[in-house]
């Protein structure tokens, strides 16, 4: 059996799914687990994360399935994604809409850009949203934040808020953005709790 299957096997067999597998030099096996995602319920707004003692079991499911078939590698990582995980499922897409997002595309904008964005930009940071019909939009403003305590004048002409469309098949890579904030968890709304 290949390795791939094996470790998607043993994971979701855990009741975990899968994010990524990656083998890197020196024989070094790297997974990377999350906890399956449900779309919530109204009110429910707890959200659960993997715990070490996640990354635990699955560590040692692995080692018994990989030696059992005799999968080469020397050392096994197992770990959750990060604040900067990837989005490769139209499920992610949809867990994490209305999330920061940071998106690389295939080809440049080309001709499609319009306005103040480079045609040969690939990269975007924005929030995460539904388009209109089948698709994906990322919503963003280049006007930089304003710093802690800083007045900002109410003459100043906010920059345009800008609008990418976009479909999974023209994307190269999405990862959640990571931003890191010390002052506690905001809900989605952006409102502290």
């Amino acid at each position: 059996m290949a390795l791939q299957q094996i470790v998607e096997q043993t994971v979701s067999g855990l009741g975990y799914d899968l994010v990524e597998i990656e083998r890197s030099a020196g024989g070094l096996l790297r997974v990377t687990i999350d906890l399956p995602w449900a779309a919530p319920a109204e009110g429910s707004g707890t959200e659960q994360f993997v715990t070490v003692e996640d990354c635990e079991k699955v560590t040692r499911q692995l080692q018994f399935a990989l030696e059992v078939d005799g999968a080469e590698y020397k050392r096994l990582e197992v770990s959750s994604p990060g604040i900067d995980r990837p989005l490769r499922h139209a499920q992610d897409f949809e867990r994490f809409a209305g999330e920061l997002i940071d998106i690389t595309l295939k080809a440049p904008m080309g001709a499609a850009a319009a306005g103040q964005v480079s045609a040969n930009r690939k990269k975007f940071r924005g929030r995460l949203e539904r388009a209109d019909g089948a698709g994906w939009q990322i919503v963003w403003s280049d006007a930089p934040e304003p710093k802690p305590g800083q007045r900002v004048s109410r003459k100043k002409v906010p920059a345009p808020v800008q609008v990418l469309g976009f479909t999974l098949d023209e994307l190269r890579e999405a990862r959640l953005a990571p931003v890191i904030d010390f002052k506690g968890r905001k809900p989605r709304g952006g409102v502290p709790a």
